[in-house]
């Protein structure tokens, strides 16, 4: 593997940080030979308020993008990272940043958007949805080696910022403290192995136990590794052994996710439950959940309060992917029909369902909602209300094939989960400035602290 060429190395002058943007950069603005705002630097590690200096990494005409080098004035709101690997590790880029600060900033974010792109402002903005601010993420997919094998040094953990390498960290703060614990003895795992250079990635989810388990309060950990070649008989004892010796399951993966297989122990059932409705929701490790639990609940909760479900009514749940919402809706709901566009999930979908009785309630669709027509809408049924939770593309197509038909087969309000802003505001345009629904409700989601990814959730009433 070869590096990139090396990163221009200038000093600046101090400057004043002005704002953050999406990637937690902090932007300050170069004066012009007027005095003029002129040229903008992106600054990574600087905080809004402050005045510091910078090494330029990146040159172009209107811009520059820079890592601080020394800060003059300190943000109040400044805190000291918890994780050692911060700044090198490119899983989170706000540690450096209190974390209700990091809320505000979202919301700031949130709001400026609906703004700027849709010409929008909520009727109202809701309290943040927020949960624990360490050790939340509950499924993750952890690279292996990097240029360093060759010394005899295998590293398990995540890439490092804007780099195909691998950051050398010991532990890591978001991610359960079991599977943190087990970074350095991974190393040596993978390191023992015959194929270790074959070895790309480790998955891991965490789930809870069936309520027929003994202790229903413990978690179980699955790790997914994947082969590049076969193991051989020695490698598949040295892989049982640490299954059995930390307790935990391992799957191998040969190729894609579907050839993902329990190896030890040869059955493992994973899931979380949704208490609050009664639902246990099965899944595998390689399938798409939420990866913050404790948020999850409190989402799906506060989604429902705000579609106000009442039991006459027939609900429609958008990229519904296992059944995430539409399980708790069927707990509430006359009917609910589920579309996903991926015939592994809408299959899982349906036997959540059966696991959990409700497969009288629910129907589900596999469907390309990234080209939904209005003929599609129409063969769906008239719904009373609709849940929107799409991928970072959002929903456009959607709401766009919405203005080809009548009124009355418009749902009378919606809930859309974001997790793009950007495209939220873009959706939100179309129904509101081109359709007959006001914007009523928004306000953000903390699903994953300390970086700056940003959910949000958005109620449209007809």
């Amino acid at each position: 593997m070869t590096r990139s060429p090396k990163p221009i190395q200038t000093a600046f002058p101090i400057v004043s940080v002005e704002a953050l943007d999406l990637e937690a950069q902090g932007i300050a603005r170069l004066a012009d030979e007027e005095g003029q705002s002129g040229k903008v630097i992106f600054i990574r590690g600087a905080l809004p308020t402050e005045q510091v200096t910078y090494t330029v990494t990146r040159e172009k005409a209107r811009f520059a993008k820079a890592k601080l080098k020394d800060i003059y004035k300190a943000a109040v709101f400044r805190t000291t990272p918890k994780c050692k690997a911060f700044g090198i590790c490119g899983g989170c880029s706000m540690q450096h940043l209190d974390f209700a600060a990091q809320i505000a900033i979202k919301q700031r974010v949130l709001e400026d958007d609906l703004w700027h792109i849709g010409r929008l402002k909520p009727e109202e903005i809701l309290r943040p949805i927020a949960g624990p601010a360490w050790n939340y993420r509950h499924r993750g997919r952890l690279s292996v080696i990097d240029r360093s094998i060759k010394k005899g040094t295998v590293l398990v953990g995540f890439h490092e910022h804007n780099s195909s390498y691998v950051a050398d960290m010991s532990a890591c703060e978001v991610i359960p403290e079991k599977i943190s614990a087990l970074l350095v003895p991974l190393r040596e795992l993978v390191g023992s192995l015959s194929i270790r250079d074959r070895v790309p990635q480790i998955e891991f989810a965490v789930g809870d136990y069936p309520k027929t388990s003994a202790d229903t309060t413990k978690k179980q950990i699955a790790l997914v590794i994947r082969h590049l070649l076969p193991l051989t008989k020695a490698d598949l004892d040295k892989l049982e052994d640490f299954a059995k010796n930390h307790e935990l399951g391992i799957w191998l993966q040969a190729s894609g996710p579907e050839t993902a297989k329990p190896f030890y122990p040869s059955e493992q059932q994973l899931l979380y439950r949704l208490p609050e409705f009664g639902i246990e929701m099965p899944f595998l490790p390689t399938d798409f959940t939420q990866v913050n639990h404790a948020v999850n609940q409190v989402l799906i909760s506060k989604a429902l309060s705000l579609l106000e479900v009442n039991p006459t009514e027939r609900i429609i749940d958008l990229f519904c992917g296992i059944g995430n919402f539409t399980l708790p809706i069927a707990t509430q709901a006359r009917e609910v029909l589920g579309i996903e566009g991926s015939a592994t999930l809408t299959k899982r979908a349906m036997q959540n369902a059966k696991h959990n009785r409700l497969e009288h309630k629910t129907s589900f669709k596999e469907s390309n909602l990234f080209e939904t027509t209005a003929k599609d809408i129409a063969q769906w049924g008239k719904a009373d209300k609709w849940l929107i939770d799409p991928p970072r593309e959002g929903a456009m197509e959607i709401c766009k094939a919405l203005r080809d038909l009548p009124k009355d087969q418009h749902p009378k309000r919606m809930v859309y989960v974001s997790c793009n802003p950007k495209t939220l505001a873009r959706d939100a345009a179309i129904l509101t400035h081109e359709l007959d629904y006001r914007l009523t409700k928004a306000g953000i989601i903390n699903m994953f602290p300390h970086t700056s990814h940003i959910e949000s959730i958005a109620v449209f009433e007809r």
